[in-house]
């Protein structure tokens, strides 16, 4: 078993299952997604971005799109948060958390790619 295949697949379903967790609940209730677990996604998203920079393949390049692509819907998303909450004082209104959702449900898609290109990949490999 190569080690460093686990922690790549590990990280890239961590960021999957973590995104998933904070994009279920309700849209407009503030309570069902905090901005803890929005900071953890981004940490293992970026993590996962990291992992992905050292392949020079056709599908390592998708894969690194992919989870760029997560990383600036999860940037935009807590800057969204930060600004409303902290610069403009409107609070988290159910239309705000609805626009927060909304972007974190963008990188939930392309995080689903990004696993689902894994998969195939793995089961592609022959030994």
């Amino acid at each position: 078993m190569n080690l460093e295949k686990v922690v790549f697949g590990f990280f890239i379903v961590l960021a999957l299952t973590l995104n998933f967790g904070f994009f279920l609940g309700e849209f407009g209730n503030p309570a069902h997604h905090t901005a803890y677990e929005l900071f953890a996604v981004i940490v293992v998203n970026f993590v996962a971005t990291g992992l992905k920079l050292g392949d020079r393949s056709h599908i390592g390049a998708v894969l690194l799109s992919t989870s760029l692509v997560a990383d600036l819907e999860l940037v935009a998303a807590a800057i969204y948060w930060a600004v409303v909450v902290h610069i403009t004082g409107t609070g988290l209104t159910a239309d705000v958390m609805a626009t927060i959702i909304s972007l974190t449900g963008g990188a939930l898609l392309a995080n689903v790619i990004s696993v689902v290109m894994l998969v195939s990949e793995t089961l592609m490999t022959r030994h």
